[in-house]
């Protein structure tokens, strides 16, 4: 069965950055168009970026491109979210997921995910 493993969330002030990691096993990850998601406490959940390669990239919300980067290695089966001059409304647990083609552009799809990594911005 697929499994997701999230890491590298924690604590950060304002303006900080995090690098987060989600290793995938149990499917041919090189296949798989790749994205995070996040949801905050008493929220739903929000897409926030897909991948394919580096020239196919679909992000959810223009609140988070140009803060949020998304890469991947498919020799490891670890996709990566590098997170820059994060805010307190940024302040979530964050998982990794499939993503599928919506109309325009690729989005999250929830086919699965792993226990997520939390990120909390706070001073």
């Amino acid at each position: 069965r697929v499994q997701a493993v999230e890491s590298g969330g924690g604590l950060v002030q304002p303006g900080g950055s995090l690098r987060l990691s989600c290793e995938v096993s149990g499917i041919r990850f090189a296949d798989l168009t790749m994205g995070w998601f996040r949801q905050a406490a008493g929220k739903e959940r929000e897409g926030i970026v897909c991948m394919i390669d580096p020239s196919t990239i679909t992000y959810s919300s223009d609140s988070m491109k140009g803060r949020f980067t998304i890469s991947r290695d498919n020799s490891k089966n670890t996709l990566y979210l590098q997170m820059d001059n994060l805010k307190p409304e940024d302040t979530a647990m964050y998982y990794c997921t499939d993503c599928a083609w919506y109309s325009d552009g690729y989005y999250p799809d929830y086919n699965f995910w792993g226990q997520g990594t939390q990120v909390t911005v706070s001073s």
